[in-house]
């Protein structure tokens, strides 16, 4: 038998620990129904009114919004208010709560309007959801603003480059220099090195030296041994991050000698922006989010880009929700794996997950050999890596994206 509890048991006397008080103030949001009886003062009360603005119900409504419970808004659309606002986050929480407090901002108050003037861009922390929201509004951004939007665009950039190029160069050279090992190497391309540990077990003490049975070597500037890849990138507004990371990790590829990279944004339309690799700032300014998606259009113009099917990895990143001809895009898939071409699908490279997909198409892809699966950008060199030696990728627990 259980213990019986008491209702009058499982209602204590209120706490009188101030500093659980005041959290719990700051949790409840204040009002007479918050059961507190605390009073928030100085800096608390300012991070209290910020929290407010942004997540606060209506005065006067026990705690309900007059919807019924949905909280409102307190910024509305004033420029100098929000800018204020901006402001008064960013000195009393930490970069990733001002990130995740902005992204609420823009999205639940319909403030991507404001983002269009420069003293408001001048006042927000910079992160990759904002540049995705930039990016959106790239066609109708007045040129007062451009320019300031650009800065912000390119200071997210560099510290993507920053942290993401090291590992990524790193990565992909092990993996190039290993693919492109050669048995019969000429004397000049021969890694003795590697050429000795292979054949330690032929050493012969007597004359106190190794008789290599094979010889190892690379032929890395042979031409014919130099990989291609194709990025092919869905432009549809829910792919802004993976917009943002794929257009980095372009320019990272594209600065690599042994590495031929190719950088197409498509949505029904299709984009080739390879020539600006240099710069993916100029990449990013390059694309359009929103609008439909044709995969099948897509694909059939990186397949007429290829040139050498053995030595190349097209990697497709798409959330799959077709507008095109669906049996086609999978026929164009399954031609180009029957030819060499290493396929990879990522349905979202970004640190949030999968998000919503066609699962269908997801299996569709999957029977083909070509599994779709969210990469976090951390993940992204080993997936290409692994792709550029046709090794099994590194596929994460789905059920863990979902």
């Amino acid at each position: 038998m259980g213990t019986n509890v008491s209702t009058s048991d499982t209602h204590t006397t209120p706490t009188t620990d101030p500093e659980r008080l005041r959290r719990w103030r700051m949790v409840l949001g204040g009002g007479g129904a918050d059961g507190t009886g605390s009073e928030l003062r100085g800096r608390d009360a300012a991070m209290d009114g910020a929290l407010a603005s942004l997540y606060g119900r209506e005065k006067g409504s026990g705690g309900r919004g007059a919807d019924g419970g949905r909280r409102t808004a307190g910024l509305g659309a004033s420029a100098p208010g929000v800018a204020r606002w901006l402001g008064d986050i960013r000195t009393y929480f930490p970069s990733s709560v001002v990130q995740v407090m902005q992204r609420d901002a823009i999205d639940r108050l319909g403030l991507s309007a404001l983002l269009l003037e420069p003293e408001m861009l001048e006042a927000v922390e910079a992160d990759v959801h904002l540049v995705g929201t930039l990016l959106s509004l790239n066609k109708v951004m007045p040129e007062t603003t451009r320019e300031t939007a650009r800065a912000v665009v390119r200071k997210v950039v560099e510290q993507l480059e920053k942290k993401l190029a090291t590992r990524t160069r790193a990565t992909l050279t092990g993996a190039l220099d290993r693919s492109a090992r050669i048995s019969r190497p000429r004397h000049r391309d021969i890694d003795w090195d590697r050429t000795i540990r292979a054949n330690l077990k032929n050493y012969l003490p007597e004359y106190r030296t190794v008789v290599p049975e094979r010889l190892i070597g690379y032929g890395r500037a042979a031409q014919s041994l130099k990989k291609e890849v194709v990025l092919c990138i869905d432009q549809s507004g829910s792919m802004a991050a993976s917009v943002v990371y794929a257009s980095v990790f372009g320019a990272v590829l594209a600065s690599m000698r042994a590495i031929d990279t190719r950088l197409v944004v498509f949505d029904t339309a299709v984009v080739d922006l390879t020539d600006q690799l240099d710069d993916p700032v100029d990449v990013l300014f390059g694309t359009q989010l929103g609008g439909g998606t044709d995969i099948n259009r897509a694909l059939a113009y990186c397949q007429s880009r290829i040139t050498r099917p053995a030595e190349t990895v097209v990697v497709l990143i798409s959330d799959l929700y077709e507008g095109g001809i669906r049996d086609e895009m999978l026929k164009r898939v399954a031609a180009m794996k029957a030819s060499g071409v290493q396929f990879v699908t990522l349905l979202a490279l970004s640190d949030e997950g999968a998000p919503a997909y066609d699962r269908e198409h997801a299996a569709a892809l999957a029977a083909l050999g070509a599994p779709a699966f969210a990469c976090t950008p951390d993940l992204f060199p080993d997936v290409m890596a692994a792709a550029i030696e046709k090794r099994p990728l590194p596929i994460p627990d789905m059920v863990e994206q979902r």
